[in-house]
């Protein structure tokens, strides 16, 4: 027969409910990350001073045009084999457009913003690159295919 000191010695009560808190912690912690994520995501209050709907090309030569989708007229080429942070980072969007089968017609969004941020978003999918986070010469890369601030915005002829 077992004594009731012998059986309170070999009940694992004490280990499993701290196991069982630090799972729940843990939960939490995770719940919480995600949930300021997301707002951090979703929190543009810092107005866009400069904007341009973007399409890019690929060219028979490995370069890729840069058009302005509002306009239709090509901005800037890619050389081939240059600026691998752009090239990069839009290979990245279109492979999530391939992937949920959304074609290359929708423009990306490039916004300035007035606390410094430089944003790429893809509506199709609802990715946005926050561009800065790369550095000042990789944001240069897409930065020059912002128009002026300043400028007047462009109008079809």
């Amino acid at each position: 027969m077992i004594t009731a000191q012998a059986q309170a010695r070999s009940s694992p009560t004490l280990p499993l409910a701290a196991i069982g808190v630090l799972l729940v912690a843990v939960l939490l912690a995770v719940g919480a990350s995600r949930w300021l994520a997301a707002a951090a995501e979703t929190d543009d209050a810092s107005p866009v001073v400069a904007e341009r709907l973007l399409r890019f090309e690929d060219r028979a030569d490995g370069g890729i045009d840069v058009i302005d989708a509002r306009l239709g007229s090509r901005i800037d080429t890619v050389a081939p084999g240059s600026n691998g942070f752009l090239r990069s980072a839009m290979r990245g969007l279109v492979r999530e457009r391939k992937r949920r089968a959304i074609g290359a017609a929708l423009p990306f969004e490039l916004s300035a913003h007035a606390d410094g941020r430089l944003t790429l978003l893809d509506p199709g999918t609802g990715r946005r690159i926050d561009l800065e986070a790369f550095g000042a010469a990789n944001a240069g890369a897409f930065a020059r295919l912002l128009p002026h601030p300043l400028a007047q915005p462009e109008r079809p002829a």
